[in-house]
């Protein structure tokens, strides 16, 4: 049994991968400042969901606060670290940036601090595709220069990229960073477009659809998100292939199967029984017409193999949704 820091354990991922590690037998402290980015409500009735377990502790803390960060560490023998908390969303970055400065950058520096000074054997944190800005070169390939990014946000996930880096070449800390690919799913995030076009058709609201629906997306279900990060917590790297023996990795997370936009909203149509009255718009600031995981090193090195149908995926969110939302 191992003793795991899960941070970000309020949100959508984090949530789910600690329901996973518990069901394994794993002993799991979790954090997570329940800001109020989207609703709070559904932070804590995911951590309802959890929180009865005797190997599940859970503590209200923000990553930016470094001497609460620092005693965390201090009181507790982790021998994993999986970091997920983050200030999240493109959109959100232009009007607000400081918030992404706060937790992406100062908060990954303490929990950088944290893993150095303590004797973690793996510390895998969250990144993103959109790292790869305006990329034209599909699928995306974790060789690709990334040096681009259109958004705050995507530049801080670049950002703890390279501090990982430092820290495996400096420290000798064992990192890898996973550039998760549109992960969707019950008790999902309420910011994304999946679960905002739920909530208008159900309410026969009009959908905004961007750049005319000229875009495609690498949709990845919560259960192949999670199965990935538990394969990669366990596959610690041993140094990077240009044989400098840092022991850090990135890898691509994803469906390997774009979709369509307009296909996405018909599979939804479909679940929903209902049909969606669009509006269509130009592209967003920030946004990218299309996402599409390179998976070939995740798959070679730990096995990853996305399972679950889009299809499969969204009738899974939808009866969640309704039960939640409706009941």
């Amino acid at each position: 049994m191992s003793k795991i820091l899960v941070t970000g354990a309020a949100g959508f991922i984090g949530f789910h991968l600690s329901q996973k590690l518990l069901n394994r037998g794993e002993t799991i402290v979790a954090i997570d400042n329940i800001n109020s980015y989207y609703d709070v409500s559904l932070k804590k009735a995911r951590l309802e969901q959890i929180e009865t377990n005797k190997e599940f502790r859970f503590y209200q803390l923000d990553i930016a606060d470094r001497t609460s960060i620092s005693e965390l560490f201090f009181q507790n023998d982790f021998d994993y670290v999986i970091h997920l908390a983050a200030q999240a969303g493109v959109r959100h970055s232009l009007k607000n940036p400081h918030a992404y400065v706060d937790s992406n950058l100062v908060g990954f520096v303490n929990i950088l601090e944290g893993c150095r000074h303590s004797n973690i054997k793996h510390l895998v944190y969250a990144s993103s595709s959109s790292v790869y800005g305006a990329n034209k070169k599909i699928p995306f390939s974790t060789e690709d220069n990334v040096d681009h990014p259109i958004s705050l946000y995507a530049a801080t996930k670049k950002a703890n990229e390279l501090m990982a880096y430092s820290y495996s070449h400096l420290y000798g800390l064992p990192t890898t960073g996973l550039r998760f690919f549109t992960v969707y799913g019950p008790w999902g995030r309420p910011d994304m477009a999946y679960f905002m076009f739920t909530k208008a058709i159900l309410a026969g609201e009009p959908i905004n659809v961007f750049n005319n629906g000229k875009m495609r997306r690498d949709f990845t279900y919560i259960d192949d998100i999670v199965e990935g990060i538990i394969r990669v917590m366990n596959h610690i790297p041993k140094s990077l292939d240009s044989g400098e023996g840092v022991a850090y990795k990135v890898y691509n997370i994803g469906n390997n199967q774009p979709v369509e936009l307009l296909k996405f909203i018909e599979m939804l149509e479909n679940s929903l029984g209902k049909k969606a009255m669009k509006n269509f718009l130009p592209m967003q600031p920030g946004d990218v017409p299309m996402t599409y995981a390179d998976i070939d090193d995740l798959r070679g090195d730990v096995g990853f193999q996305p399972k679950t149908p889009l299809e499969v995926g969204l009738e899974r969110f939808v009866s969640w949704y309704q039960r939640y939302y409706q009941s």
